[in-house]
């Protein structure tokens, strides 16, 4: 195997506080291979999101590197896409709108033909055609945020960073979702890293599930490969006795192992 596609090295993150430097994650090492599907699992405050920021380019480490195809991640670019769970769409635009900005922000010299042509095939990917026209305000939770997705992958992100995109959804909406979002990295095979709090969601759409220590100073705890088959069915999978042995091993991870009695985040 070559080089990895995505290399997180012995990354730290410290923040200056009043009572002195707080560090959030020390010394975090994951490869990740292109096309992988990654979930990152843990308590809240374990550096998580601020792992995925870095991956954004957001903010860089205060120790190590990212790196993407060999080159050290030092600030946001199209190659990587985040989906936030609270959507992050322009509430007087419509979806249509919402989704042609970014294609238009990244695609400049496209015709205009082109750009409307992309942004009708990746409303048509989530669904979305009959809603184009409508303001996030005229939309239910699900609709936003297959709006928020098909934006994400309108530009053709070689990473998809998903900050618990279903988190606020109900179960079926979530479920239909999830569905959604594994035919879409079959058809595009675009890299994702999902952060989640559902141990169910990881083992349903995951190669790997990254388990991180408690905060502060966090780091990964273990790397579970999930091996189920795929294409997967949910419901195959469930009837499977190792879905309850690795479920439950994630579980002993987060509540047994790494048990939690300060909330913070």
């Amino acid at each position: 195997m070559g080089e990895p596609f995505l290399l997180i090295e012995d990354v730290s993150k410290i923040y200056p506080t009043p009572d002195g430097p707080y560090t959030v994650l020390d010394g975090v090492n994951l490869t990740v291979q292109e096309s992988e599907f990654i979930c990152l699992i843990g308590h809240s405050g374990c550096g998580k999101s601020t792992l995925l920021n870095m991956v954004a380019g957001f903010s860089r480490p205060t120790y190590g590197e990212v790196q993407l195809q060999g080159k050290r991640i030092l600030e946001p670019g199209p190659d990587r896409m985040m989906v936030f769970q609270g959507y992050a769409l322009l509430p007087w635009l419509s979806a249509y709108e919402n989704v042609y900005l970014a294609v238009d922000s990244v695609y400049p010299r496209k015709s205009q033909a082109d750009k409307k042509a992309i942004v009708r095939e990746h409303l048509d990917m989530v669904g979305l055609s009959d809603a184009a026209d409508k303001k996030p305000g005229q939309l239910s939770g699900g609709m936003k945020q297959r709006v928020a997705i098909a934006r994400a992958l309108s530009i053709r992100p070689e990473i998809l960073i998903l900050d618990e995109p279903f988190g606020a959804l109900d179960a079926i909406t979530k479920e239909e979702l999830q569905e959604e979002l594994l035919k879409i990295w079959r058809e595009h095979r675009v890299t994702v890293l999902m952060i989640t709090h559902d141990i169910d969601e990881a083992l349903f759409l995951a190669d790997k599930l990254v388990m991180m220590t408690n905060g502060p100073a966090a780091k990964i705890g273990e790397v579970m490969e999930i091996p189920f088959p795929r294409p997967r069915n949910r419901a195959r999978i469930m009837e499977d006795p190792q879905y309850y042995e690795l479920r439950n091993y994630a579980l002993d991870f987060l509540f047994r192992r790494y048990a939690h009695d300060d909330a913070a985040d």
